[in-house]
């Protein structure tokens, strides 16, 4: 930005950090590699420590899903959930070196119904879209920012294939 407030040139665009009041964005951190690298780290130690919680939470949903196709929804999100935990994990020993150990069991409260669990699994997935975006950020390798493209989208589906339980249950 330059010193008058003004738009900054990145060939061949403007970029303008300004919202819709015309004040001036002042934190760009999270869009700024390397600035937003350790924190990248963080949101993907933080998605992968839930791991236990979300097995015991899908065979509970699984479990009272009202019928077949329900199920096989439920499943197919779960399974991606699954892939999407092998993608941050190969990320993450690409980026550090290190492996992730896995959850410890966690305490696991059972939602008051059918639909509760249908609304905790919307809300968690479009959670993730936004924790994941700032991870995408974060993220300077092409391939590795096409695998977080193919974990948010994936979110984005199942928040919407969520909705469509939701709306079958009357819920």
């Amino acid at each position: 930005m330059t010193k008058d407030g003004g738009a900054v040139m990145y060939y061949p665009y403007y970029f303008d950090y300004r919202d819709h009041s015309n004040e001036v964005i002042s934190d760009l951190s999270i869009y700024t590699f390397p600035k937003n690298y350790q924190h990248g780290l963080k949101l993907i130690r933080d998605a992968l420590g839930g791991e236990r919680h979300d097995e015991l939470f899908y065979s509970y949903l699984l479990s009272i899903a009202p019928n077949e196709e329900a199920n096989h929804i439920i499943s197919r999100i779960r399974d991606d959930e699954l892939k999407h935990n092998k993608m941050f994990r190969t990320i993450y020993f690409q980026l550090t070196g290190q492996y992730l150990p896995y959850g410890e069991d966690e305490a696991f409260v059972k939602p008051e119904s059918y639909c509760e669990g249908l609304k905790t699994a919307l809300l968690g997935e479009l959670g993730a879209v936004e924790r994941y975006r700032q991870i995408l950020f974060a993220m300077e390798n092409p391939v590795h920012a096409n695998m977080l493209i193919e974990i948010i989208t994936d979110e984005l589906k199942h928040s919407g294939l969520y909705n469509m339980l939701m709306t079958l249950n009357k819920c």
